[in-house]
């Protein structure tokens, strides 16, 4: 760091390094901002309406940090809100959002970013330096009481440093190639984005960081600020949410990359607990999009008279998103499932893969590993899912002391246990994979059983580690997340650390590969602990779906073509958000209906990025 730098950095706030002001920025910078990328946007696209969507369950905070935040409608608030730079979907090169250029400084820690001056939160306040610098104490303080958040803004960010209101500097804990520094800084689910300090009064400080005592509380359903083009408002509690566009002097518009998107005025969801409801709603026509990944839904219940009259349209996209971690999470701090042998038994006694094939149709693909895929190098070349073997299961049921069989079948040991453990999952839907699960796993005298908790509310249940097993996939990122699902700090509730899963040995390795500088060498520190969690036993690997199925009322348009690399639903109203509807086609459609007018059937599969 210059030494400039180093005077100008001050610690404040119990000892914790923080915030700095400094006066002059250094003179050798090589400013990038990558302005000349090609466009995935439409120029074909219009403005207006309401995109009319659902969601399963209401969220059980409106807040984008602290319990029980890491579901609902986060997505909307803090991951699908613009960031410093995000990647381009296509070419993968960095592009701007909040920030108009960026240079790296010559210590491999730090970032320079000048922010658009334009930008403005969506209360019109100016976006500056200064929300950066409370974002810093904002996730540091323990009043969020968010773990995770607490760490990686201790641990792996230094400081940030003000150089006027539109320029700043974040520095990294550790060195790290640039490019890792730039996925670090603007990797979606860091929330490393600035936070409305004129917002965040507190009422009372008594620890004197700068964030609420009474923070969880007090902003549970307080809808903050964005960057973003919607703001939420209007809340119906446990019914809907409206979100509203900021306009079209929005601040975004004045950047290439934002102009053509998120073209709809309102984006409304409405609380439809069961998927089969809301897919008659959709075809009466109250929503306006309808998801068809589910393979009973794209091949036996998307050919109703709607679809065949050319009113509802169908789409397949492929991408190649980065697949998170997840399949089944075993709770390995509850009896008996601490010990490896039973984990083992688990594992084979998984029938993954006849699940696929029997009960998806073969459409989904089967997870090489249970922390994900598409990590490019940070993957094991030779990672492979465990076979279904009933045989081997009973064998380690046996050596963990399970040696009886029960007059049901199901293995008890000589205290008169049963091998028995509970599946926790979130949506009715998933209930047929599970009894397809239970049933295998009955080959092998283990028994599952099926423990549905509504939606969010699971989420929740998982959190607070009450679950046996977890039927769940997590988001993913194109740099594995091991920290938070593996180490033995995050073992306690509110963390996803789902399988509550504790090791020393692992804990070096974690540590090893967030300090680790040499690209090639955290390549091997990650093989390594991608085959010490596959020896673990403590995730048995699911499915991954590298595509998007939807279907659509022709009236909602999308660019040619539909996908990008990273779309991950052609449909969703932030992030990407590139599709628009046609007022005109609407009333087309509407008119036909009532006379009796039919269109062609259409379907569209756009294989470009299959894999």
């Amino acid at each position: 760091m210059d030494k400039s730098i180093k005077l100008a950095v001050l610690s404040v706030f119990m000892g914790l390094s923080c915030v700095a002001t400094a006066s002059t920025l250094p003179e050798d910078l090589e400013w990038i901002s990558n302005m000349n990328e090609p466009l995935f946007a439409s120029e074909q696209a219009k403005r207006g309406g309401t995109f009319r969507s659902f969601m399963a369950s209401f969220p059980q905070t409106l807040r984008s940090v602290g319990p029980d935040a890491n579901s609902g409608l986060r997505h909307y608030f803090m991951d699908g809100t613009p960031k410093l730079a995000a990647r381009h979907p296509n070419t993968g090169k960095w592009i701007p959002q909040l920030a108009e250029a960026w240079a790296f400084g010559n210590d491999f820690k730090t970032v320079y970013f000048k922010l658009n001056t334009e930008a403005e939160w969506s209360d019109g306040e100016p976006i500056t330096a200064d929300d950066y610098l409370f974002m810093l104490k904002y996730y540091r303080s323990k009043d969020i009481i968010d773990p995770w958040y607490n760490d990686f803004f201790t641990n792996s960010i230094d400081t940030i440093v003000k150089y006027g209101d539109h320029t700043i500097a974040i520095i990294a804990q550790t060195a790290k190639s640039n490019d890792e520094l730039m996925v670090m800084i603007n990797l979606p689910s860091n929330g490393l984005q600035p936070r409305p300090e004129h917002f965040f009064k507190p009422d009372k400080d008594t620890n004197n960081d700068g964030i609420d005592d009474n923070f969880v509380r007090k902003y549970n359903f307080k809808s903050e600020p964005t960057a973003g083009a919607y703001f939420l408002d209007n809340v119906k509690k446990g019914k809907s949410v409206t979100f509203k566009h900021i306009g079209k002097d929005w601040w975004g518009y004045g950047n290439r990359y934002y102009q053509n998107r998120y073209n709809v005025d309102k984006i409304r969801l409405r609380v439809i607990r069961d998927n089969d409801i809301a897919r008659k709603h959709f075809e009466k026509g109250d929503l306006d999009t309808f998801g068809l990944v589910l393979p009973q839904l794209w091949h036996d219940k998307s050919n109703s008279q709607p679809y065949q009259k050319g009113y509802i349209h169908k789409f397949w996209g492929y991408n190649q998103v980065a697949q998170g971690a997840g399949g089944i999470w075993i709770n390995t701090a509850k009896p008996p499932l601490d010990n490896i042998d039973v984990r083992k038994g688990l594992t084979y006694a998984t029938d993954f893969d006849g699940m696929i094939k029997n009960v998806l149709r073969g459409d989904y693909v089967r997870k090489p590993h249970g922390l994900g895929f598409g990590h490019g190098d940070y993957d094991r070349t030779d990672n492979k899912p465990p076979e279904f073997n009933p045989e081997l299961a009973a064998q380690f049921f046996t050596k963990a002391g399970f040696e009886i069989i029960g007059p049901d079948g199901i293995r008890v040991n000589k205290q008169g246990l049963r091998l028995s453990f509970a599946v926790t999952y979130g949506f009715p839907i998933w209930s047929p994979r599970i009894a397809y699960l239970k049933e295998q796993a009955k080959l092998a005298g283990l028994e599952l059983t099926l423990n549905l908790v509504d939606g969010s509310s699971a989420f929740k249940y998982i959190l607070e580690k009450k679950h046996d097993l977890a039927f769940l996939n997590m988001g993913g990122g194109e740099i594995p997340a091991y920290w938070e699902y593996l180490h033995s700090k995050n073992v306690k509730p509110q963390t996803n650390n789902h399988a509550n899963y504790s090791s020393p040995a692992l804990d070096a390795k974690i540590d090893a590969f967030k300090s680790e500088f040499d690209v090639r060498k955290r390549y091997q520190i990650s093989h390594t602990i991608q085959k010490m969690v596959t020896e673990a036993y403590i995730i048995v690997p699911g499915y991954m779906v590298p595509y998007t199925r939807e279907a659509h009322w022709r009236w909602i348009q999308y660019p040619a073509p539909g996908m990008t690399k990273k779309t991950e639903s052609i449909f969703y109203p932030v992030e990407l958000g590139t599709f628009w509807i046609d007022v005109d086609i609407k009333k087309e459609t509407k008119a036909a209906m009532k006379q009796g007018k039919v269109f062609e059937p259409v379907t569209v599969i756009d294989d470009a990025y299959k894999l």
